[in-house]
């Protein structure tokens, strides 16, 4: 009897220790959350302002249509694609879902997909998925780290374009929902997609 008494003590101090580990990292990470929620705000006013200056340039310009053209033109080319992930631990099937969105949409596609994934576990399940892999970033550890691994994409993405290798370029990530939902989405970077433009044209600043 004793034993089990001693045993189940044991358990119940291992439980309680846990508890206070489980404490410990949703506290960190609801901190972390704070931050990036902080910078999405942020970047939603300012690209509300950079939306509101394209808007103005392209309801007096015809860019819209040498745009569409070139999409034309361009569709048999390479797609460029970049999918963002997360390393995080705890964070259920987030790579899996963006990685099988990803791989779907990429496939009705026409041209050949060359993938870059930010983040190891997304890189692993797209590669089980098959798609050719060109590079891999790593998951930014801070808002901080957040632009350097933005401008090394850009560097990347506009070095294959500027010696042709790409038709186009897509980007695909998770959109929180409400609560701690999320949806996987995808937005087509260059050329710039002609229904964007048309819907841009018609942003007003009273919109």
């Amino acid at each position: 009897m004793s034993d089990t008494t001693a045993s189940l003590t044991r358990k119940i101090s291992s439980a309680g220790d846990l508890q206070s580990v489980v404490r410990t990292m949703k506290a960190l990470a609801a901190s972390s959350i704070g931050q990036y929620d902080r910078s999405v705000r942020a970047l939603g006013d300012y690209y509300r302002t950079v939306e509101l200056g394209l808007s103005a340039c392209f309801r007096e310009s015809t860019l819209a249509a040498p745009m569409t053209k070139q999409k034309e033109q361009n569709d048999a080319g390479a797609i460029g694609a970049v999918v963002f992930g997360s390393d995080q631990g705890l964070v259920g099937q987030f790579n899996d879902v963006v990685a099988d969105y990803a791989i779907k949409t990429l496939a009705a596609l026409p041209g050949k997909p060359e993938v870059w994934a930010v983040g190891e576990r997304v890189h692993a399940r797209l590669a089980d998925g098959g798609l050719p892999l060109v590079g891999l970033f790593a998951v930014p550890n801070s808002v901080k780290a957040i632009t350097p691994l933005v401008g090394q994409i850009q560097i990347e993405s506009e070095a294959r374009r500027a010696k042709g290798e790409y038709a186009c370029v897509y980007v695909f990530h998770n959109r929180p929902k409400s609560g701690a939902l999320y949806e996987p989405v995808s937005q087509r970077l260059l050329p710039l997609d002609a229904q964007w433009l048309q819907g841009l044209a018609k942003v007003h600043v009273s919109g």
